[in-house]
């Protein structure tokens, strides 16, 4: 059965909130959201479209701004944008079910739509443009919208084109993988490949969508794991995804750790104490002798932006390894971090099975498998016996590790 797939996102979302609630209009109207407090530095949270369309991007410094252009600097309201974006989510519903819903952001939404078109006698585009002029109806809010057979193409033809077409709205079928997606320039252009990816990429001679999807996609996975794959598979098009992989199970056990950390961190220093989390999640999963499906990250950023965000992914098959479990944070990081000061990390590891087994990878044999095993369980020995910092990485040395002064605490917790 061919599906239909919404991708929704609000034009400078926060921007045209505060313009809305000012009657402006923000085609028209030179303003940013911004931390005033924070003077020339601080970072804009959101432009309108029409400081956009002269040139100036949606996260910037103030200082970056040319002198040149005149415009109105107001503080975030983060009240106001979640009661827009539950108005705009009460829309949606109102068209498909809270099963058909998936919440990506507070400014983005993913649709299923398929079992919808007969109900309303319509196809994918005309439905979306129903949908998208009922929230400039109710709100005032102006939405583009891609549209695809999978949660992949949906988004990034909204992501690449629905702002350059008419009634903002783009539909990629699979006749546009080779024409448009393999298009895609620079590599960091696609949903899910970062500056730091596209380096890693560009050092095994990828440089392009197109060479992506060409290339070996078992060396990719021996690169990258079960990430690389997934890489493979998205530069070709292929999303399997469905609404219900994102829907979060209250009920299920989860091993979480989160962390409020005492400074502003950013991506490179950000990754210490992301590693240093998992290798606390990982040494409780074994304990209990559970694997896990699933891996979420989650960013909070600094007080003054007041935003972040939460996701999770899959994995191929269930584990306890710190490596696997580590370079899927990784992975998120790359594809969801925004360059912005972090101050909490939250680490989940969930859709849990106890170990019953060990599972072998064509790209590394028994024995390695076994000497991992073993030596993450001398480790957790050690330190169950003599105290976490009784054996510690170097890196936990180092002045923005918290491994130290973590250990001290009771910290982390098995729901």
């Amino acid at each position: 059965m061919e599906k239909h797939f919404l991708c929704i996102d609000l034009k400078s979302f926060f921007a045209s909130c505060e313009c809305i609630e000012r009657g402006l209009d923000p085609f028209t109207t030179p303003l940013v959201v911004a931390n005033k407090k924070q003077g020339n530095g601080a970072i804009t949270l959101a432009v309108t479209p029409y400081l956009k369309s002269l040139g100036i991007k949606g996260r910037t410094r103030l200082y970056e701004i040319p002198k040149t252009i005149p415009y109105t600097i107001v503080n975030p309201r983060m009240k106001l944008y979640m009661e827009k974006s539950a108005s705009v989510v009460s829309i949606y519903l109102d068209y498909v079910s809270k099963e058909d819903l998936h919440v990506y952001s507070i400014d983005e939404c993913f649709l299923d739509i398929t079992p919808y078109l007969k109900l309303y006698k319509k196809d994918d585009y005309s439905l979306a443009l129903e949908i998208l002029k009922t929230i400039e109806r109710k709100t005032g809010l102006t939405a583009t919208c891609g549209i695809g057979p999978n949660m992949l193409l949906a988004k990034v033809a909204m992501d690449i084109e629905a702002k350059h077409m008419p009634n903002c709205i783009s539909k990629w079928t699979e006749k546009e993988i080779k024409t448009k997606l393999w298009a895609i320039s620079p590599l960091s252009k696609l949903w899910g490949i970062g500056s730091h990816l596209e380096k890693r990429l560009h050092a095994l001679g990828i440089f392009s969508i197109q060479d992506l999807a060409l290339y070996d996609k078992y060396k990719l996975k021996e690169k990258f794991g079960v990430m690389g794959l997934e890489l493979w598979n998205h530069a070709n098009g292929i999303d399997t995804s469905k609404i219900s992989d994102f829907k979060i199970i209250t009920q299920e056990k989860s091993f979480s750790h989160s962390q409020v950390l005492f400074k502003d961190y950013y991506k490179e220093n950000g990754k210490l104490i992301i590693e240093e989390m998992v290798d606390v999640v990982t040494s409780r999963m074994r304990a209990s002798n559970y694997e896990c499906l699933c891996v979420g990250l989650g960013i909070g950023y600094s007080k003054t932006i007041n935003d972040g965000f939460f996701h999770t992914t899959k994995l191929e098959v269930p584990t306890q390894d710190n490596t696997i479990i580590f370079n899927t944070c990784l992975f998120l990081l790359e594809r969801f971090y925004e360059n912005l000061p972090i101050r909490k990390i939250t680490i989940c590891c969930s859709r849990l099975s106890k170990k019953s087994g060990t599972q072998l990878s064509i790209f590394e044999s028994y024995e390695d498998t076994l000497k991992k095993e073993i030596y993450h369980k001398t480790i957790d020995e050690v330190q169950e016996k003599f105290g976490k910092n009784s054996l510690l990485k170097a890196s936990s040395l180092l002045p923005d590790s918290t491994a130290i002064s973590r250990n001290q605490k009771i910290g982390g917790h098995h729901e």
